[in-house]
């Protein structure tokens, strides 16, 4: 018998779940005769909380319906193995508990964090001489895995991104010249900016787009920052600023941390970023005397399965299923990468990675010569990579009014 097993790690996506119905999809499709899932990632998996895909998307309209859904299906968490001299109890933990359930191969829905996981067990296996193999499936919103062209989940990110940039700069225009208005929107973005320069796209004949766009690959200065928006201030009265939630001083500060050095650390040793638009409104009510308001798009930019876009659900749903062929070659070690082959027409390429050595715990970031630094925005080459990522509208299934969704245990 061949066994697979699957989990999800890190932060949602709105089609993170795209990716383990393709796992699933093509595993039973090549002839697996268990897909179990982890629940809880590796953290859940220790604990042995595992349960048979089988009981949930035997059923063809249950696999469409996990790709509308948002969130982690099968749950997440932010557990890392650790070195194996210091924690080889819990490695060893792990196999015996594949063991016992005769699984071959394990695949692993996540990010930078959950490449790091897949490095480590692979790494042991191949140490101890294990049978199993580990597969790393891309996954992040914040689209910082080097390699891949792109991650799934981004894209979709940045349709929601985008529109909402839209719909607030319409909302912000409201008052004309009558009362200046600054609105901040924070956005995620840890070390790289990517999500934030989304808001570019929010930009066509039609609407007018972002006046100002901050990354966390420029440093930040807050005078400066004063400056420029009281500039923009002489040229129209309702203005909109988009920010990465890890904008960092010349010194290497967080402007969240400005007046909280105290923020939560996770296990892998990530502060929980949240806060500088309220700052930044903040400084320039004070500095400015104008109206303001600190938007923060926080879950909602991951969670917006109803604005998901077309190409990121079917390239999630892709990744998966190559995710599950590597697997039955009882390949290891490696990830799912996406190439782009030509952006006009929109067209990518599946392939693998060989060493996830070189993917994980390290993070792409904007390369520096798509930045128009002078003016606090991005250059016509970054809006030319983000554009096909949004594209095409996912049809929803309703049911008295609002979107479905499946969740574990409730079938």
């Amino acid at each position: 018998m061949k066994k697979l097993i699957v989990g999800q790690s890190g932060g949602p996506t709105s089609v993170i779940n795209a990716s383990l119905a393709g796992v699933y999809y093509e595993a039973k499709k090549r002839g697996f005769d268990k897909v179990y899932g982890m629940v809880n990632g590796i953290e859940g998996l220790l604990n042995e909380k595992i349960v048979d895909l089988d009981d949930y998307f035997l059923d063809k309209n249950n696999l469409e319906l996990l790709k509308r859904t948002p969130s982690s299906f099968l749950g997440t968490c932010r557990f890392k193995m650790g070195s194996i001299k210091e924690h080889e109890e819990t490695y060893e933990k792990v196999f015996k508990i594949l063991d016992k359930q005769e699984i071959d191969s394990l695949i692993y829905i996540g990010g930078n964090d959950s490449m790091d996981t897949v490095e480590s067990l692979s790494d042991y296996a191949l140490l101890k001489k294990k049978k199993q193999n580990f597969i790393g499936v891309p996954k992040t919103i914040d689209n910082d895995l080097p390699i891949t062209d792109h991650c799934p989940g981004f894209g979709s990110a940045c349709k929601y991104i985008a529109t909402t940039l839209r719909e607030i700069i319409q909302d912000n225009n409201c008052y004309g010249d009558t009362k200046p208005t600054v609105a901040i929107v924070e956005i995620m973005g840890r070390h790289a900016g990517w999500l934030t320069s989304a808001s570019a796209l929010a930009k066509d004949e039609t609407c007018e787009g972002v006046d100002a766009i901050y990354l966390p690959e420029i440093p930040f200065d807050l005078d400066t920052f004063v400056e420029e928006t009281k500039e923009l201030l002489k040229k129209k009265s309702s203005i909109t600023i988009a920010v990465s939630e890890g904008i960092k001083t010349e010194d290497d500060q967080f402007v969240c941390e400005l007046t909280d050095s105290n923020l939560i650390v996770d296990s892998f040793g990530h502060k929980e970023l949240a806060g500088c638009a309220e700052i930044l409104a903040k400084l320039l009510k004070e500095k400015l005397n104008v109206k303001t308001r600190a938007i923060t798009l926080s879950t909602l930019q991951r969670a917006a399965a109803h604005l998901a876009s077309k190409n990121d659900l079917e390239e999630a749903f892709n990744c998966g299923r190559k995710g599950a062929e590597l697997a039955y070659k009882n390949q290891s070690g490696k990830m799912v990468i996406m190439n782009r082959v030509s952006n006009d027409p929109y067209k990518i390429k599946y392939e693998v990675f060989d060493d996830i050595h070189k993917i994980a715990n390290v993070e792409k970031k904007i390369p520096l010569e798509w930045i128009d630094v002078d003016n606090n925005y991005v250059k016509t080459e970054l809006i030319d990579y983000l554009k096909p990522l949004i594209q095409g509208e996912v049809k929803q299934i309703y049911k008295d009014g609002l979107p479905q969704h499946i969740n574990l245990n409730k079938k």
